[in-house]
């Protein structure tokens, strides 16, 4: 700085209130000392800054698994909303594993990162309950902890119920909800699944909540191919509680020689993006995911600027819009879309 001050002819704290975008310096002494900085080559130690004011420039982001779709596009989309505002994503897989998401709200992220942003899978409500961290921490997507953190992420229960109403219009009557694994997530869209058999007057006996360990393509895969083997009737669609799931159920419908939407109707959520390209191509709820990812910054942020740096008993929850995308895989010809 003090280089780049002789050279600009003014003053050191000058050039550092130019370089941290202090607002109250002339455009003109801004414009010159900008011309020297570029001109001698002059780049900020974020490392040092980070020092002197006690912020580390980062943020993490934990998410259950980065082999999932879902997950690696949400992850892609909040670094994209951390480079337009200067910070660096740091990312960790938790497997889903419960001890490694308490350790996350116990703040064993903290070390390296100026806040957290927390796509959990199964911590429960009760251990957030029992937290007293005061960093900041937004809950990412629809795992519902209770009112303990801000969480950013679609009604899961509305998009669930959406999908329904979507193959209910098609037609459909006995459709299976695939998915069930005692999550939170998979609680709020059988409800959703529910709710709208239960407005559409679809009798509870053609009701077909199928368990799956978990949202991928072999349980989903292997889910299908149990009920297509079965002696019970063939169901007339498939809700899938992600796209993983959809696209195993495909493979299965396929192998089995059953005909897609005609037989059998798939739908989903998540709409990631090999959903375009699967044989047929998969109907699916979208969720915003950019739009996810800078309100979660923005709360990050919020909570940052608060005395005791926020944390636990910040109960702001924001739901983000989602779109219903129709393609091949549950249009019915002579249907609406």
């Amino acid at each position: 700085m003090r280089d780049v001050a002789e050279h600009a002819g003014v003053s050191v704290r000058t050039v550092s209130n130019v370089v941290s975008g202090y607002t109250h310096v002339s455009p003109q002494t801004r414009a010159r000392v900008q011309r020297s900085l570029d001109e001698l080559g002059y780049k900020m130690d974020f490392l040092a800054k980070g020092l002197r004011s006690g912020r580390t420039g980062f943020v993490a982001l934990a998410v259950p698994y980065l082999a999932e779709p879902y997950f690696a596009e949400l992850a892609q989309a909040v670094i994209r909303a951390a480079a337009r505002r200067g910070i660096t994503v740091l990312v960790e897989s938790t497997e889903g594993d419960p001890e490694a998401e308490r350790r996350i709200l116990a703040g064993g992220l903290t070390n390296v990162a100026d806040g957290v942003l927390f796509s959990a899978l199964t911590v429960p409500a009760a251990d957030a309950a029992a937290t007293t961290s005061d960093f900041p921490l937004v809950m990412l997507g629809e795992h519902d902890i209770g009112d303990h953190f801000p969480r950013v992420g679609i009604d899961n229960v509305a998009a669930a119920r959406a999908v329904v109403e979507h193959l209910v219009e098609q037609g459909c009557r006995r459709i299976v909800a695939l998915g069930r694994n005692g999550s939170e997530n998979g609680r709020q869209r059988a409800e959703g699944y529910r709710q709208a058999l239960s407005a559409a007057g679809v009798r509870r006996v053609n009701w077909l909540v199928v368990p799956v360990d978990d949202w991928n393509r072999a349980q989903g895969y292997e889910a299908v191919r149990g009920l297509l083997d079965g002696s019970g009737p063939l169901p007339d669609a498939v809700f899938a509680f992600n796209d993983a799931l959809a696209v195993g159920a495909l493979r299965a419908l396929d192998a089995s020689g059953v005909r897609v939407p005609d037989e059998v109707a798939v739908a989903a959520i998540d709409d990631v993006p090999e959903s375009a390209y699967t044989h047929p191509p998969l109907t699916s709820i979208a969720p915003d995911l950019d739009v996810i990812a800078e309100r979660a910054l923005s709360l990050l942020e919020e909570q940052g600027q608060r005395s005791g740096g926020g944390g636990a008993g910040s109960a702001r929850q924001e739901a983000t819009p989602f779109q219903l995308v129709v393609r091949e895989s549950s249009r019915r010809s002579g249907r609406r879309p």
